[in-house]
């Protein structure tokens, strides 16, 4: 019949779709599989790598289900032990862990590839009794003590990779211990969680629309005290309705000899969420989701310790995307413009702050898109001591292709080029955010939130919490959707007996239809059509949900009620005074005005550098390559620690900062009295100004002018820098 026309192309795609189902079906058995195998494990996860056990969060004072891991370096790949090490943090937000390093491309991959020792914090599927967010963030302080402990040769602290939710985790622990960590690189994490645009953020209103977060204690009460992460991946399946429910099934179906493969590795960690403590999930949505409270400092700790994030002493890079729409780029990087009203506050606290913004990935693709971790990931792993570097301020991380031109592309690495770019709290802005009206809905939203939560714990969860014991509870968890498609199409199933030998002889006679089939061309356009139905209708949805948020909250009736009438300001949450952190600003602001008319060789050279740049806001790693060579050239005795270079980095940056006009009138009576180390002084500025190739007239009037001192006699310089 195959030859038959116009029967043919139909016994063709006939033949060809009902193979296609019965190896989808045998996928889909696999995959139920692989899922309870995958959860019988003690710990388990889809680390690609091999790795060792260091520290069990369960042996700590205040015990929780974390762990780290050394992550063996795969046969043929050399670490170095100067070199800062990496830890890759993963996000407990649903999923098990494992994500940061589920394939040789990945976040771990690319610090094993550049070098660094790697290291890798997880979780087991079940939470201690009784831990906390705070315990977590406590165990991962001493996860960070301990690596740093194991590395002394290392020239830098410990960088941290915090994927998601373990960014603001991070984040706290570092607040409170900002002694501890070196760079830390959060990568799609929500830290502003009110911030968005309307019509494409709708995730921010679900607290608001659930009517507050007495779901969240309802759902902790149904577990039996535990929170089931099925109900966040179940969240964010929502927000896509045509993945979730036809586009990564079909893509399958539609290409089942070739993506079965990928497909079931993704499965594997997509389909085995983990369990947290009811009161670990309820802090998370009262103070986060719904309350906001972190960027603003509002939150304390046991020790009543309050987390300012403006503590943190270490360089913070935001990786964020606009095709992300769990963690918008207004969610990632809202928190600056909470903190700081200007961004010369930025560079007197002494913060250095660096963000990038992908153009199309989604949130997972941040973390486990091989193209991203062979750009993005491996340009931020290979230039993050170049970061380590950076004076105090605000920066966009620019990306971009070497070019044949490009000069002196020796001093690069790899296929790109990474170039930092002054940026200013008005680009921030720009990404746009909340009107005072908005600000004011999330606001109502937080009040009625407290309210019906507090009316739920006085009247239902007396009942719910009777009614509910331990085995209904796991009754329930089995029962959840996300796992139970994964179990019921198992080999446990005995209606799924005769798949796999069904699908065996299928491939012994696959006959796949040609892909101009009519009937092929018709079942993709029929595709298409599904999928566009349902984006259709999460558009609606969308739209439905922002208006009823919108309308609700925004009524001055809800409003008074909760006690945000008239008289209230709600435009701006700032945060409240700190006397003991203005008085340590005080003290070093004294100490740097010490600091203008005393300095070294290498202060003096530094100092001259950031002043001919300062006026292009543009540093590129072949600026630091050069830094670096010439570091080496000098001799062990007079050669500068990395650490050493990085506080005269940030001490001559913020001094210039200070008072540009004084720090470079300094400069001539700090000069050395010799001709020739003063001529020394000069070629190496001029070698590291050249790496980048070209500069503006204002940088070149200003080394002109720099030169002049250079070559002056030491006695005149003196004499004229006292006159001025």
């Amino acid at each position: 019949m195959a030859n038959w026309t116009p029967f043919g192309p139909a016994f063709e795609y006939w033949v060809d779709a009902a193979q296609r189902g019965v190896l989808f079906l045998d996928v889909l058995r696999e995959r139920g599989n692989i899922y309870r195998a995958h959860i019988a494990r003690t710990v388990p996860n889809v680390l690609e790598f091999g790795y060792e056990l260091v520290m069990d969060g369960r042996t700590l004072p205040r015990p929780v289900n974390y762990g780290l891991v050394r992550i063996v370096p795969p046969e043929g790949t050399a670490t170095d032990e100067t070199k800062p090490p990496f830890i890759v943090v993963d996000p407990r937000a649903g999923h098990g862990p494992g994500i940061g390093g589920m394939k040789q491309e990945s976040e771990i991959g690319v610090a094993l590839k550049a070098g660094h020792p790697c290291y890798f914090v997880g979780f087991g599927t079940a939470p201690i009794p009784g831990q906390t967010v705070e315990d977590v963030c406590r165990a991962e302080a001493a996860f960070v003590e301990e690596v740093a402990r194991r590395h002394p040769k290392a020239d830098g602290k410990p960088v941290i990779v915090a994927n998601c939710q373990a960014g603001w985790q991070v984040m706290m622990m570092a607040a409170m211990r900002p002694d501890l960590p070196g760079p830390i690189m959060l990568a799609g994490s929500p830290l502003s969680y009110w911030a968005g645009v309307r019509g494409r953020n709708p995730l921010r209103y679900l607290g608001g629309v659930m009517g507050g977060t007495w779901a969240t204690a309802l759902a902790g009460d149904m577990g039996h005290g535990i929170f089931d992460g099925a109900h966040l991946v179940a969240n964010f399946e929502s927000l896509n309705p045509a993945n979730t429910y036809w586009e990564k099934a079909y893509n399958v179906y539609s290409k089942v000899d070739t993506e079965a493969a990928r497909f079931l590795e993704f499965e594997t960690w997509w389909g085995s969420p983990v369990l947290l403590n009811a009161g670990e999930m309820q802090w998370i949505a009262d103070n986060l989701f719904v309350g906001n409270r972190l960027a603003t400092a509002e939150l304390r700790t046991s020790d009543d310790l309050r987390l300012d994030l403006r503590n943190i002493r270490s360089p913070i890079v935001v990786f964020c995307s606009w095709g992300d729409n769990i963690t918008p780029p207004q969610q990632a990087l809202g928190w600056i413009a909470d903190l700081y009203r200007h961004e010369d506050e930025i560079v007197s606290n002494g913060q250095t702050i660096v963000y990038t913004m992908h153009q199309t990935i989604g949130h997972l693709g941040i973390f486990v898109s091989g193209k991203v971790a062979s750009k993005e990931h491996e340009e931020f792993a290979s230039c993050m001591e170049m970061i380590d570097m950076m004076p105090p301020g605000l920066y966009e991380a620019v990306i971009t292709e070497v070019e044949p031109d490009t000069a002196n592309r020796a001093l690069i690495q790899g296929r790109y080029l990474f170039t930092l770019e002054a940026r200013t709290l008005d680009h921030i802005r720009a990404l746009g955010g909340n009107d005072a009206a908005d600000e004011r809905r999330f606001a109502a939203a937080a009040r009625v939130s407290e309210i019906t939560h507090g009316l739920y714990e006085t009247y239902a969860a007396p009942l719910v919490r009777m009614a509910v014991t331990e085995k209904v509870a796991e009754a329930l968890r089995e029962a959840h959707p996300n796992r139970l498609r994964f179990a019921a199409l198992s080999d446990r199933n005995p209606a799924m007996a005769p798949v796999k030998a069904l699908a065996e002889r299928v491939r012994a006679a696959r006959r796949p239809a040609a892909p101009d089939n009519p009937f092929v061309v018709a079942e993709r356009f029929m595709s298409e059509w599904i999928a566009g139905s349902l984006e259709t209708y999460r558009v609606m949805r969308d739209a439905a949900t922002e208006t009823f948020f919108l309308n609700t909250y925004g009524s001055p009736l809800l409003q008074a009620l909760v006690g945000l009438g008239p008289h209230v300001d709600t435009t701006e949450r700032r945060i409240e005074r700190d006397l003991t952190r203005e008085v340590i600003e005080a003290e070093l602001a004294k100490e740097l005005e010490e600091r203008f008319e005393a300095a070294g060789p290498a202060e003096v050279l530094l100092r001259a550098l950031i002043y001919i740049r300062r006026p292009d806001g543009v540093v590129d790693e072949r600026g630091y390559a050069m830094l670096r060579a010439i570091r080496d050239e000098q001799p062990p005795e007079r050669r500068m620690t990395l650490h050493e270079l990085k506080r005269v980095l940030r001490e001559q940056s913020m001094l210039l900062h200070a008072d540009e006009e004084r720090a470079v009138r300094a400069i001539p009576a700090l000069l050395p009295a010799s001709r020739a180390d003063r001529a020394a002084m000069r070629d190496m500025l001029h070698r590291m100004l050249a790496a980048r190739g070209g500069q503006s007239e204002e940088c070149a009037r200003r080394l002109a002018r720099i030169d002049a001192m250079f070559a002056a006699a030491p006695e005149k310089q003196a004499a004229e820098a006292v006159t001025a």
